[in-house]
């Protein structure tokens, strides 16, 4: 059926001139293994239901059993619960004190893994009280959770509040045996960079009740899945990524509207796409861009069926964050039990929510990152039956570029995740909230990455008191201060008729929620009212239009310090720290592309430290240039050129848009020649920059190949112009962007010599303390001492030395002098 379906589909005049690409990916067969020794309540429960494990399940309870922390990296669909409940149940069996903790990132999931885990306690004939512990909680059902439950469901945010009230789970903490991190991916950037240190927070608790948890990560397929799991909690990992799970042949379609002469809008071409495949009785799920676009969808398509089958109407709907629990499962059940045939949505039914397996999924638009687009493709399939998966594109670089290079998305490998432990706003505010919680010692900055030099600075701004037991935070619930979606405190609030709406950084509050601005919640639109900068105050009215606003700005820079240098023959490659000049002056009102008017912004100009990464332009490319085109062409070629470089960056680093931005200028006085930069668009930065750097060559390589491939002759809106532009994409020059990316393809194709910089003898110096902590740790005080006495010769300033040497002298039992040398780190 799926074939018949597929073939009218390719010969359709509607469709055909749009498809670009058709990948076949053939069906496989399940791997079975067999597993010994499990428990008789396991086995006959395996028994009764028929369940054999797959290759990976079976291999993930043995990793388990020789006591590893493991990351299951295998698609959706394959298995990956069962994967990790497994050998927790095989564990709880054996030993009825033990306990679990599973932290997801969404409501749904916590509520899906719930019935799972009831539905096991019933079947094994185990006692395991399961529950959802989060914000929602009845507060008195929460002393009997923490009496009895001996699985808790939790969330980040919750468990951020709630580790300083660690006394009141004493029990659950000193059993517990595993912590299981599901959709480990969720956890990137600001976010993954807090929730890294707040699982080092939570270690630390178990560790002081005598506990040492086994990690179970369950991850989309990441490039760097085995260093992100380290990152994010501070272990090794065995990654378990072969899937054994059966699976039926995909079609996967890219389907491109830029390809027609007419160049439809993707929005109709997705409900023209979902109400052919609803028509024919395929049971579908389209991912849109927006909750607005995910009910206009739906809309639509019920108005296309009405013209043509009235019966089919009431069998499609939208899905969202936003609708009431009781709404969100009953469209669940009716995708599950078949009596749904369409169901428009955006990302929220991405994640592992229960809505069975699907004929076809329609991806309105790339997802923007490989791992979303994989996630949403991986719901369509039914067991071992054909389905279709459609990327249906919009005309911008990233779109277009996957529809030219269709093996960028079935051949090469998914983004890089990025956790940053550097970022000192991040290290501060954890450090706060870690110091609260339990007092600070040695330990936990040479085994959990917290930063020395941070506290040397809390404690001379007395933010931290050094006491017998450790450093102590001097203050009180600095996690109600520091939220995990934030780097710093400067947060500006979003009222609504005295109602707070949300929270935004500054930086956002400029982008989204300036003077006039229209600004999108949940998907609902207000307009701004007031912008109160003394008070940090937004004050908004809900309000429906049909237009938008999008504010510009202008950047400058300067580069503070240079920390590492690549040199590709006559191209140098910098990484460093950078300060950051935002100035948004002006915001337009647009209807879809069109501009209906200007207006200027007052606000001071945002200033921020950041890590960059930046290149310059020999001076003979830049005269060739200006000799082959015009006096103004060499600056519309670099500004192309950032603009198509910033377009694909997330293609290899995972992460939004908005999480980089870009300079480009024909003369930067700091190296005076010309330069393009690439910054974090974050305070301190996370970690993009520092990848960016590693993964340069790849960069420019996929960069080269969108101007390359493109058919305009000007630039277009699929090559280098920018709808985020502070500068109206002016000036732009297609054929020089294309022959300055072609020198930087040509230079990077041959190796690069790596000039050590600063963070290489930051990396020495650190290996020198982790050494003398070493020798602290195995009690070889002397030998400690001796290396103290020569970082103290050489810098006497040196607060991390000062404090080591407290520490020894305190376990040396030398009280006085311990004391004398902690003050001097609090002075130094």
């Amino acid at each position: 059926m799926i074939q018949r379906i597929l073939g009218r589909f390719k010969e359709d005049r509607r469709f055909k001139d749009a498809i670009e690409h058709i990948e076949i990916i053939p069906a496989k067969k399940a791997e079975y293994a067999k597993v010994d020794g499990l428990p008789e309540n396991i086995t006959r429960y395996f028994l009764e239901n028929g369940i054999k494990l797959y290759r990976h399940q079976a291999r993930a309870l043995e990793e388990i059993r020789q006591g590893m922390n493991i990351i299951i990296t295998t698609p959706t669909a394959s298995g990956k619960t069962l994967a990790f409940n497994l050998p927790i149940m095989e564990k709880l069996t054996q030993d009825e004190d033990a306990t679990a903790l599973y932290i997801y990132p969404a409501k749904a999931l916590s509520n899906d893994q719930l019935k799972v885990l009831k539905e096991l306690e019933s079947e094994l004939g185990l006692t395991l009280n399961p529950n959802v512990y989060d914000g929602d909680t009845p507060r008195d059902k929460r002393p009997w959770i923490r009496a009895n439950s001996r699985i808790i469901i939790t969330n980040p945010y919750q468990l951020h509040r709630i580790l300083p009230w660690h006394r009141q789970w004493r029990r659950f903490y000193k059993n517990l045996k595993f912590i299981v991190v599901d959709e480990a991916h969720q956890y990137r950037g600001v976010f993954g960079s807090n929730v890294a240190f707040l699982i080092r927070r939570l270690k630390r608790i178990c560790k002081y009740y005598g506990s040492n948890p086994q990690f179970i990560l369950s991850s989309a397929t990441l490039a760097n899945p085995e260093e992100f799991a380290e990152k994010l909690v501070g272990e090794k990992f065995k990654l378990i990524s072969e899937d054994a799970s059966p699976s039926g042949r995909k079609y996967f379609i890219l389907y491109n509207p830029a390809r027609k002469k007419d160049k439809p809008s993707t929005h109709q071409e997705t409900k023209n796409i979902l109400a052919y495949f609803v028509f024919n009785k395929l049971q579908s799920l389209c991912f849109t861009v927006s909750r607005r676009m995910a009910e206009l969808i739906a809309r639509w398509t019920r108005e296309e069926l009405d013209k043509k089958k009235k019966e089919l109407v009431y069998r499609v709907t939208a899905y969202r964050a936003g609708y009431r629990p009781e709404d969100r499962r009953k469209i669940e059940e009716g995708l599950r039990n078949g009596e749904l045939l369409g169901v428009s949505t955006t990302n929220a039914l991405e994640l592992g929510i229960d809505i069975g397996t699907l004929d076809t999924v329609i991806i309105s638009g790339y997802p923007g990152t490989m791992i979303s687009t994989w996630q949403q493709a991986g719901r369509a399939g039914r067991k071992e039956n054909d389905s279709i998966i459609i990327l249906v594109a919009f005309e911008n670089p990233l779109d277009q570029y996957l529809m030219k290079n269709p093996s960028f998305i079935f051949e090469k490998s998914h983004e890089n995740a990025i956790i940053d432990l550097k970022n000192k706003f991040i290290v501060w505010n954890q450090t706060a909230c870690a110091a609260s919680e339990l007092p600070l010692n040695l330990e936990d900055f040479f085994e959990h990455d917290f930063n020395l030099k941070i506290v040397q600075r809390m404690l001379r701004e007395g933010e931290l008191t050094i006491t017998d037991k450790g450093l102590v935070y001097n203050g009180r619930d600095p996690q109600f201060s520091y939220g995990l979606d934030q780097i710093s405190d400067d947060t500006f609030t979003v009222i609504e008729n005295g109602r707070v709406l949300e929270k935004m950084d500054r930086g956002q509050a400029y982008r989204e929620a300036h003077e006039g601005a229209v600004l999108i919640n949940r998907g609902e639109t207000y307009t701004v009212d007031e912008f109160n900068l003394n008070e940090r105050r937004i004050h908004v009215t809900k309000k429906s239009v049909d237009y938008h606003t999008q504010a510009l700005k202008r950047i400058d820079l300067k580069i503070i310090k240079v920390l590492r240098k690549r040199k590709f023959s006559d191209l140098n490659l910098y990484l460093g720290e950078v300060e950051v000049t935002e100035d948004y002056y002006l915001y337009r009102v647009m209807a879809y592309s069109k501009v209906l008017g200007a207006f200027p912004l007052n606000l001071p100009p945002l200033k921020f430290r950041s890590k960059a990464i930046w290149f310059t332009i020999p001076n003979k490319l830049g005269d060739h240039i200006r000799d082959k085109f015009d006096e103004e062409a060499f600056g519309g070629g670099l500004h192309g050129c950032e603009h198509a470089i910033i377009s694909l960056f997330p293609l290899h680093v995972l992460c939004d848009r908005m999480d980089i931005g870009g300079l480009s200028t024909a003369h930067h006085p700091d190296t005076g020649k010309a330069t393009i930069f690439v910054y974090d668009a974050f305070e301190g930065g996370i970690g993009l920059a520092e990848k960016a750097f590693a993964l340069f060559e790849d960069l420019i390589a996929s960069t080269f190949e969108l101007v390359d491939s493109c058919g305009c002759f000007d630039g277009c809106p699929s090559c280098i112009y920018s709808p985020r532009c502070g500068n109206d994409n002016k000036p732009l020059h297609k054929g020089a962007t294309r022959s300055i990316l072609a020198y930087l393809k040509k230079v990077t194709s041959k190796p690069a010599v790596d000039i050590p910089g600063r963070d290489d003898l930051n990396l020495e110096v650190e290996s020198v303390y982790f050494e003398v902590y070493s020798l602290y740790r195995d009690g070889k005080f002397a030998e400690a001492k001796l290396k103290l006495h020569d970082i103290l010769e050489e810098n006497p300033g040196d607060a991390r030395a000062w404090y080591l040497m407290g520490a020894i002298l305190s376990r040396q039992g030398e009280e006085q002098m311990a004391a004398y040398f902690h003050g001097k780190t609090r002075k130094e």
